[in-house]
């Protein structure tokens, strides 16, 4: 039986690779045999990314892209309807921002606005979380609940396990609380410390990824990702496809 038998791998784990060559990078990500992959930045790079799904079969379901930073967000959102991307994630809200009621509640109302102009292009917004909204707590509760308590219900959740992990919360119970807010997760492994260069392939590290895996919602996207390495990411991209799929790669 997979672990996870589909999962898409953040684009943002090969950003070296793609300033090099795009369309090949995107070939051997297809050739590995990941199907669903999640874009960065993806206005800038929407005609190559319309070229390489065109030509691989790659879909996007998800993607990133800091709608909190944009004066205009209706070109991100043209961008992710005509790649096919449902879902669209704020990736990053600024540590400073995550240490008052007041903050996260603007922050709240912020992603609710980019939620109304999202439904306008047929678009789903989410938001995805680093250590600090986690660590952050305020009256003995995480940052983060209290963004999730201020969002209008059609904001979703990306949650990256292994940070939440760093930032003091068990991945597991945290994915069974908040349920099927959660759309889509980051499976990623390492030591569990801030060490970005100590994270490794899915397995071979330190989170309990079979349990995390199976805490999710069951229509969750499942998304690989090495925000850093000292080993091959290439490698450690095609091990986790392995780990989770039980399929060796193409």
């Amino acid at each position: 039986m997979p672990i996870f038998d589909n999962p898409s791998l953040q684009l943002y784990t090969l950003r070296d690779a793609i300033a090099a060559d795009f369309a090949g990078t995107m070939d051997r990500v297809a050739a590995i045999g990941y199907r669903r992959v999640e874009p960065y930045n993806f206005v800038a790079s929407v005609d190559e990314l319309e070229a390489a799904f065109a030509s691989t079969g790659l879909v996007a379901p998800s993607a990133h892209v800091g709608l909190l930073s944009l004066d205009d967000q209706r070109p991100a959102f043209k961008a992710a309807a005509r790649l096919g991307i449902g879902i669209v994630i704020d990736p990053h809200v600024d540590r400073a921002r995550w240490t008052t009621a007041d903050d996260i509640a603007q922050t709240a109302a912020q992603l609710n606005s980019a939620a109304k102009i999202g439904a306008e292009f047929g678009i789903t917004v989410g938001y995805h979380n680093h250590h600090f909204e986690l660590e952050n707590r305020i009256d003995d509760r995480f940052a983060l609940d209290l963004l999730i308590d201020a969002l209008d219900p059609a904001v979703v959740l990306e949650i990256d396990t292994y940070w939440a992990q760093v930032g003091g919360a068990d991945p597991v119970e945290l994915l069974k609380r908040l349920g099927e807010r959660v759309v889509a997760i980051h499976i990623k492994d390492g030591d569990g410390t801030l060490d970005t260069k100590k994270q490794v392939a899915v397995g071979a590290g330190s989170l309990p990824i079979e349990a995390i895996v199976a805490a999710a919602p069951s229509s969750a996207i499942g998304v690989v990702e090495l925000d850093d390495t000292s080993g091959d990411v290439f490698e450690a991209i095609t091990d986790s496809f392995t780990y989770l799929t039980g399929k060796a790669s193409a």
